[in-house]
This record gives C-alpha cells, sequence and structure tokens, in this order.
C-alpha cells in the first residue's frame, strides 16, 4: 500500500502539511511566550494536535492499520473544538460547562462507530463531517462578529478562511475519502492554513498598531500642562477609539487619591465630582461615554470582584457583567508602586488591548498615575502662586498706602509747620538791625529749601499729579523733571488715546518708568533715553530706551538682573501684582526695558 504512487503523493502532501502546521503550532506559541494572552495557546494547542492528526494520516498510510484512522478521525475532531474553544476565549470570556466535556468525548466515540461499528461509509463518515463543518463555521462566526464590532483585518481574514474552510470539509464523504482530491485536497488545507497563519499575524499587527496609536496618542494628551478636569477628560475619552470601547470611568481606591478627583474630604462631604462607596473600597469619580453615570452607582458584584483583583495583583482585569455593554477591562493606575485608581473601560469585545502584554498596560498605568500626580502637583502650585500674587498685591498696596500717609503727612503737617516758620520769620525781619538781617535772610532760604525737600518727597512719595491728571500727563512731566535734574536728554511719546486704566495699572506704570529712568541716570552712563507708551494687542507697552553700556551678562549672554539691581525686582513685583510682564534686553547700543501691561477685558472688546 505504502509503495503505490498514489500513497506516496499523499504521503509526500501529508508531510508537506505537517511541515506547515508545525510552524503554525510554532508561531502561536511563540506569540503566547511575547503576549501572555490565553487564546494564543490554545491556538497553539489546536494546531499541535492537528499535527497529530497529520501524523496519524501517515501512519495509516504506511501501515494500513484502523487504530491509526480511529485516532486521526478523533484528533481530526478535538483539533476543530479546539480552534472553536480558541475563538470563543479570544472574543468573549466563556464559562466552562459540564457539556463541554460531552463534545470532547464525540469525537472519540463517534470515530470508533463509524470505523469499527457501523458498515455503510455514507452513514459513517456523514455526521463526523458535519460535526467537523459545524465546528468549523462556528469558529469562522466568531472572528466574522469580532470583525463587525472591532472591524479588524485580521479577524475577517480569519473568518472567510474558516468559512470557505467549513464549505470544504463537506466534500469528504463524496471526494476525498474516494481519492478524487488527493493531494489536492492536502494542498487546499494548506492554503487555508497558511489563510489562517496570515490572519492572525495581522490580527496582531491590527490590534497592536491600533492599540498603540490609543495609547501614544493617550500618552501625548498626558504630557500637556492642563488642568486636573481637562486632564482627566482627555484620559477618559481617548479609550473611546480602541475597538468596541464604548466608555470609560476612573476608579479610586480608599487608601490614596488620583487629584483633585480623588474625592477630597471637607466637612465630612465629599468634594468634586459626586461619588459612591462601595465593597470595593473605592469609588467611581468621572465617567464618558457609556460610563457617564457610574459615578452616581457602586459597581456591579462582578466589576467589584475585578477591581479588587486588580488591586491585590497589579495586573488588568477582564470581568462579564450584566450591564448594557458585557465586558468590562480594568487597567491599574499606579502611583510609587501601588495601585492607587483603576481606569475602567466598558466594551462589546472581551478585551480592547488583544495583542498588548501586561507589562505594557502597566508602565501605562504608571505614566497615567504620574501623569495624574504632576497635574495634582500643578494645581496646587498654581494655586500656591495665586496665593503669592495676591500676597504680593496686597504688599504692593500696603506699601503705596503708606507712602500715600507719609506723603500726607509731610505735606500736612511738616511743610505746614515750615511754612508757619517762613511767616513768622518774615513777620520778624522788618524790625531786624542791619546786623540781623542777613541772618534772617538765611534762615528763610534753609525753610525754603526744606519745603522745596519735602515737597520733592512727597511728589516721589506719591505722585499728585497722577492723581489730578492722570497717567500720560504724569508720565510726561516725571520724563521732563528728569532730564532737567539730571541733565539728560529724554523725549517721550504716547499715544492718541491711551483707555482708561485702573489706579494700580496706573500708579504701577509710573513707578516702573520711574524706577528705569532712575537705573538709567544712576547706572547706565547714558546721553539720552527715549520713552513710549502705546497701546497694541490688548496691552499697554512702556517701553525705556537709552544708549548707555548696557546690563551685565552670564556666561550663556544672557541679561543678568540680579546685579545690583534691588529696584527692578520692585518693578518686576508692582507689575505682576496687576497681571503685567517686565522684560529687560541690551540694544544696540544700551538697555530696553519694555513693560506689558493687559488691558481689562471689557476695554479690549470696546
Amino acid at each position: 500500500m505504502g509503495g503505490s504512487p498514489q500513497y506516496a503523493s499523499e504521503l509526500a502532501a501529508t508531510l508537506l502539511q505537517g511541515v506547515i502546521t508545525t510552524g503554525l503550532a510554532a508561531l502561536c506559541w511563540q506569540l503566547y511566550r511575547r503576549y501572555r494572552r490565553p487564546w494564543f495557546a490554545w491556538f497553539a494547542m489546536a494546531w499541535s494536535v492537528y499535527v497529530l492528526r497529520l501524523a496519524c494520516i501517515a501512519s495509516f498510510l504506511l501501515t494500513d492499520e484502523y487504530a491509526w484512522l480511529y485516532w486521526h478521525q478523533v484528533t481530526t475532531g478535538w483539533t476543530a473544538l479546539i480552534l472553536l474553544w480558541a475563538s470563543l476565549v479570544f472574543s468573549r470570556q466563556p464559562r466552562r460547562r459540564p457539556w463541554h466535556a460531552a463534545l470532547l468525548l464525540f469525537p472519540p466515540v463517534w470515530s470508533y462507530i463509524a470505523i469499527y461499528v457501523l458498515d455503510h461509509f455514507l452513514w459513517a463518515a456523514l455526521p463526523s463531517v458535519l460535526f467537523l463543518s459545524f465546528a468549523t463555521a462556528w469558529t469562522g462566526w466568531v472572528f466574522w462578529q469580532y470583525h463587525r464590532v472591532a472591524s479588524s483585518i485580521g479577524a475577517r481574514l480569519l473568518a472567510i478562511a474558516f468559512g470557505l474552510w467549513a464549505l470544504h470539509h463537506l466534500d469528504y464523504p463524496f471526494l476525498r475519502a474516494q481519492g478524487a482530491w488527493t493531494p489536492w485536497g492536502y494542498y487546499l488545507d494548506i492554503c487555508f492554513e497558511l489563510l489562517v497563519g496570515a490572519g492572525v499575524v495581522l490580527l496582531v499587527l491590527d490590534d497592536l498598531g491600533r492599540g498603540v496609536r490609543a495609547l501614544s496618542a493617550l500618552s501625548g494628551d498626558l504630557q500637556r500642562k492642563r488642568d486636573q478636569d481637562a486632564l482627566l477628560d482627555g484620559l477618559l475619552r481617548r479609550p473611546l477609539t480602541l475597538p468596541g470601547v464604548r466608555g470609560s470611568a476612573m476608579f479610586v481606591f480608599d487608601e490614596a487619591g488620583v487629584g483633585a478627583d480623588a474625592g477630597r474630604e471637607h466637612d465630612g462631604r465629599l468634594e468634586g465630582a459626586s461619588a459612591v462607596r462601595s465593597n470595593a473600597a473605592g469609588r467611581f469619580t468621572r465617567g464618558t461615554g457609556a460610563c457617564d453615570t457610574w459615578a452616581e452607582r457602586a459597581p456591579e458584584p462582578e466589576v467589584r470582584d475585578a477591581l479588587n483583583r486588580l488591586h491585590a495583583t497589579g495586573a488588568p482585569q477582564v470581568a462579564v457583567a450584566p450591564l448594557d455593554h458585557p465586558y468590562v477591562t480594568a487597567l491599574p493606575v499606579t502611583r510609587e508602586q501601588r495601585v492607587v485608581a483603576a481606569l475602567v473601560m466598558a466594551s462589546d469585545v472581551r478585551n480592547p488591548f488583544t495583542a498588548l502584554d501586561d507589562d505594557f498596560l502597566r508602565a501605562l498605568g504608571q505614566q497615567v498615575g504620574a501623569s495624574l500626580e504632576q497635574a495634582d502637583l500643578d494645581r496646587q502650585l498654581a494655586e500656591r502662586t495665586e496665593d503669592l500674587e495676591r500676597l504680593s498685591a496686597r504688599m504692593v498696596r500696603q506699601h503705596e498706602d503708606e507712602r500715600r500717609r507719609l506723603s500726607r503727612e509731610l505735606h500736612d503737617e511738616t511743610a505746614q509747620v515750615f511754612s508757619a516758620v517762613k511767616m513768622q520769620l518774615e513777620s520778624l525781619r522788618p524790625g531786624l538791625g542791619d546786623a540781623q538781617a542777613p541772618r534772617v535772610d538765611r534762615l528763610l532760604q534753609l525753610v525754603d529749601t526744606g519745603i522745596a525737600s519735602i515737597r520733592s518727597v512727597t511728589n516721589d512719595l506719591r505722585p499728585s499729579m497722577l492723581d489730578d491728571l492722570g497717567l500720560v500727563p504724569a508720565l510726561r512731566s516725571l520724563v521732563h523733571e528728569v532730564s532737567e535734574r539730571a541733565g539728560l536728554r529724554v523725549s517721550f511719546f504716547a499715544a492718541d488715546v491711551v483707555p482708561a486704566l485702573s489706579a494700580d495699572t496706573e500708579l504701577a506704570l509710573f513707578r516702573a518708568l520711574q524706577e528705569a529712568l532712575s537705573n538709567v541716570v544712576r547706572h547706565a552712563g547714558a546721553q539720552e533715553a527715549h520713552v513710549s507708551l502705546d497701546v497694541r494687542d490688548g496691552a499697554v507697552r512702556l517701553v525705556v530706551r537709552d544708549d548707555g553700556r548696557g546690563l551685565p551678562v552670564d556666561a550663556k549672554g544672557q541679561v543678568r538682573t540680579d546685579h545690583g539691581r534691588m529696584g527692578l525686582t520692585g518693578m518686576r513685583e508692582r507689575i505682576l501684582a496687576v497681571h503685567g510682564t517686565v522684560r529687560l534686553r541690551n540694544a544696540t547700543p544700551g538697555t530696553e526695558v519694555s513693560v506689558m501691561v493687559p488691558l481689562p477685558a471689557m476695554t479690549r472688546t470696546a
């Protein structure tokens, strides 16, 4: 029998198919070792059993013993059942039932009846063929259903391959068993196996590409500087791009919080998003899509159990829950090697991360936790910055109030005393002799000098012209005064229309010009300076530029502002208190000081 040409060609085709099937089994085993997904192990097991089936065929061809034909039939049925089970494990999470064992018993029982009991070939072969075709078609249907949900090219190719293979099984009693398809039936089986292998590879590549794109986009979202609410909203919306995902939610465990929505308690009340404590030792704090109402209810028992497992093991978990969307996937969110929260997704497929391993998902959870922690730190820093800005503004305001008080006291009391002294001296002078008159005149000159000094000090403490005439005339007067006192040529330009500003803003701009011109006179060694005040881009801009020696620079060529320039620090504090900015740079030649203060919103709109 083994020496006939027909059986020799069939044996060669069997060996060729055995080599290809072994390669397919090795591929699935390697995928399982890489990703630790159970369906890859089941696929590998199915193809390993199929290799045994081919070995049984080869043994039957060589020995013509019906025991090998019996085991060929048994392994064929088992291969179909394991492939079906692998597809079910891939697409959903089936629970083992007692009748599953009965299905495993069908191939050995019926094969014994067909080979050793029945004499009619058609009645012996037809139930086995129908069983095999039905199991293979069911496998193809499972992958087709997954393709409809996830739009997976690999799943579609697998569905087509198993569907055609199921049809091919039906020709066994009529063609292959009669030798009509030898060895072409083997080659056709090889084609189907190659299609299945290609489908598995495409399935992995498709899921990897889609998962990595979604997770990379999520990583980009987490790197952006945003407030806590925007960060969490982006985090929860991103998984909706994964296959079959219909909603996502954030679950926070009780022992640690995640940002502002971790559930800060104040006076016994939970602030932020509404939350419900549950037996899962935590709460849902925020949801989107199909999970937008999860923050208002406790987790389902199956979801709670999965969250407990996740918290205990730190590994992603999948649960089957009686919800609108049957599958729930939970990814751990960690901080400092502790699981503090879970990113929970409700989907129509068992696992939206089909080919991504747990290590990758753990790394994602660490990044999510770090980003949320960074957002929390950013929020705290922003709060501290606001507090410091308010404190700085209050200190500047108190400083100006104290200057105003001193100015008023000097003007109303000390200057009045000097004026009274002068009046008394002037009233005494006509009655004095020629010897005492020059001395009184000297005293009158000293009193005039004191009065002038007091007026200068009161004007520096609180410029009365700013209150009486407004910003532009006060700045023009300051420029004129500095030009005359210091012998410095100073030009002044102001826009035709300057919008009304708050008293604090006008005073901050006046002090900024005062300090800038003082620095030009004392430190720049300049011959002339230019001052401009204009309005652009929704802000008032004050620019002071001189032709002096410029500011010192560091080793990198950056302007140093800490070189004995305490006045610049005060200028920055005043401008910052009105939400403005100060920029210094060395010009060619000299120095340029640019002060920008935003206009009020109503003024910008107008």
